[in-house]
């Protein structure tokens, strides 16, 4: 069996092992991580020979801990690391680079009809009529978008909302509201298959697919990194927040993961239509809504186009990328959920 597994912010860990009666065998791990002393990858294997296969990535990695030389230095790598890689291989997880990645970015388009999309689309590659796909949006209107689960009157001033011609969404997967305007907002979707997180827990996968991106800002001169549980943050403040939703079909499995970056923001509008309340505030550490989120504009000092494109770029230099499209039958079938569900009173107010 054969795992990988890229720490975040670090390098890759290649796991190659055996399992015979239920325990681990011909244990190798390798990668082009940095290791001192020599004789620690030695420790590494031999702590994991004869482990019980279903062992926790967190039991392997005491495992690693308890048999490590002392003053063991590691760069790169991590024991939590290699126990995910050997997860992996035992989960028969892939990787990014067995499949052929589809590209669709597209012209403006109304909020409930992206929430429609994303359902749509993850759907279709979870019962393997599409390719794992990478989506961009473009939004035609400004909206709020809250979370499955958020209550509607909690989150949201209806008044000022109208004030300002703002729409409110509710997407299917969880998280917090995000405020929308077109010009201010990089929004992207991956919709990949199961497989692709086989092995990794619900927060690693946050990490691992959020991963590509911080190299993508890295490349444009923005250190960022990703912070528990789904916010990509750097120095000058968060920067982007992440959303996930399982979905199943067909037998098989697919993730929905989306991002919703600012490049640019109206924080005191914002502010108005938001009720952002003190406990979330104090939770984040601080005192100012403001002061949560730094564009993304100001930190890269680049058009919002640009940093699509290099965005685009990065993904497709690690992973491959082409050019694709929303087949008719799926703009069709998005357009019945905009009817049926992502537009309708009852599923925007579904928590009151």
């Amino acid at each position: 069996m054969h795992g990988e597994y890229k720490v975040p912010g670090g390098k890759l860990v290649v796991v190659d092992l055996d399992v015979e009666d239920g325990v681990l065998r011909n244990v190798r791990v390798a990668g082009d991580f940095f290791l001192e002393p020599d004789e620690a990858i030695v420790a590494i294997d031999g702590a994991l020979e004869g482990a019980p296969a279903d062992t926790a990535a967190a039991g392997l990695a005491a495992r690693i801990d308890a048999a490590l030389p002392p003053g063991t230095e590691m760069f790169g790598l991590t024991s939590e690391g290699v126990g995910v890689a050997v997860r992996r291989a035992l989960a028969h997880a892939t990787d990014w680079t067995d499949y052929d990645w589809q590209l669709v970015h597209e012209g403006p388009q109304p909020p409930a009809l992206h929430m429609a999309l994303d359902e749509v689309i993850t759907a279709e590659v979870a019962a393997g009529l599409r390719p794992p796909t990478l989506r961009v949006w473009e939004w035609g209107a400004p909206a709020v978008v809250i979370g499955s689960f958020q209550s509607l009157r909690n989150e949201v001033d209806p008044e000022a909302a109208e004030r300002h011609g703002i729409s409110v969404v509710r997407r299917i997967s969880g998280g917090g509201a995000m405020f929308i305007e077109p010009g201010n907002t990089i929004t992207y979707s991956l919709s990949v298959p199961e497989a692709l997180v086989s092995g990794l827990s619900f927060a690693d996968s946050y990490a691992y697919l959020d991963d590509w991106v911080l190299g993508a800002l890295g490349d444009m001169g923005v250190k960022a990194w990703y912070q528990p549980l789904n916010d990509i943050a750097t120095d000058a403040g968060k920067i982007a927040g992440a959303a996930q939703k399982r979905m199943v079909g067909s037998g098989r499995g697919a993730v929905l993961h989306h991002v919703t970056m600012a490049y640019d923001i109206d924080a005191d509008k914002m502010l108005e239509v938001l009720r952002i309340g003190r406990e979330k505030l104090s939770d984040k550490g601080t005192r100012s809504a403001k002061k949560r989120v730094d564009p993304l504009r100001r930190q890269s000092g680049l058009p919002r186009e640009a940093v699509i494109e290099r965005m685009i770029d990065s993904f497709r230099g690690r992973y491959g990328l082409t050019d694709g499209g929303i087949s008719d039958h799926e703009m069709a079938r998005a357009l019945e959920l905009v009817e049926s569900k992502f537009g309708s009173e009852e599923w925007i107010g579904r928590v009151p």
